[in-house]
């Protein structure tokens, strides 16, 4: 197996974010994924604003790396997954058709389009669509996980709250902050990270550290890690 080689900038990058904010108290799975959406984004606050369960991280980590299905619900995101050809049907005609036949959007339609073909077990992925993060709920699509993370003054964060209230494995964040490059770097923080990383992170954070990442930051993502 090839072990991925980080760019310079991206080992400097996260040096930088590692000496303003101290996330190494975290599980593993949510630190990676804190630290790839702050790089990322250069947005500290992603610290504090991002809930989950390591269960649900764990179960999506799995999937993954048995080779699961990842399903966006637009280009943007799935341009930027860089270690898995997403499904998108964002742009197939046959989501036009459909939304207009059933009188839903575009969004909603490509989620039904993308369940006929991968069935339950995915791994769903959206960062623009609302509307696509409703129709995973309704469908029962049963994932592996989601990762909501619509951004947005409209809907985004009912859609987000809708996801953890839902009861699925799930990914989201509180405010109305996200898109396609956070959801897209939340993937690949999954798929970047091997066995052999994930089991020596796991071993190296106490039972108890979840509960202070640094001041104010590990003190928020230990506060929600008992939650959906």
């Amino acid at each position: 197996m090839t072990v991925r080689q980080p760019h310079p900038i991206e080992v400097r990058s996260y040096e930088i974010l590692r000496s303003r904010v101290d996330l190494s108290p975290m599980p593993p799975l949510w630190r990676a994924v804190a630290e790839r959406v702050i790089h990322a984004t250069a947005d500290l606050e992603y610290a504090v604003d991002l809930l989950t369960r390591e269960e649900h991280l764990h179960q999506g980590w799995a999937a993954l790396h048995a080779g699961a299905p990842v399903v966006t619900d637009e280009g943007m995101v799935a341009a930027g997954i860089t270690a898995r050809e997403p499904i998108c049907h964002a742009a197939d005609p046959a989501a036009a058709r459909m939304a207009r036949a059933a009188g839903i959007t575009r969004s909603a339609a490509a989620v039904r389009l993308s369940y006929s073909e991968v069935g339950p077990g995915a791994v769903w992925v959206v960062g623009s669509a609302p509307e696509a993060i409703f129709e995973i709920i309704e469908r029962r699509v049963a994932p592996a996980l989601v990762i909501g993370m619509p951004v947005g003054f409209v809907g985004a964060r009912e859609a987000k709250e809708a996801l953890r209230a839902s009861g699925l494995p799930q990914l989201s964040n509180v405010s109305e902050k996200g898109g396609s490059a956070v959801a897209a770097a939340a993937v690949n923080a999954l798929l970047y990270l091997e066995a052999g990383q994930f089991e020596a992170g796991r071993h190296g954070a106490g039972h108890g550290a979840v509960h202070g990442a640094g001041h104010g930051a590990g003190h928020g993502a230990g506060r929600e890690a008992g939650r959906p």
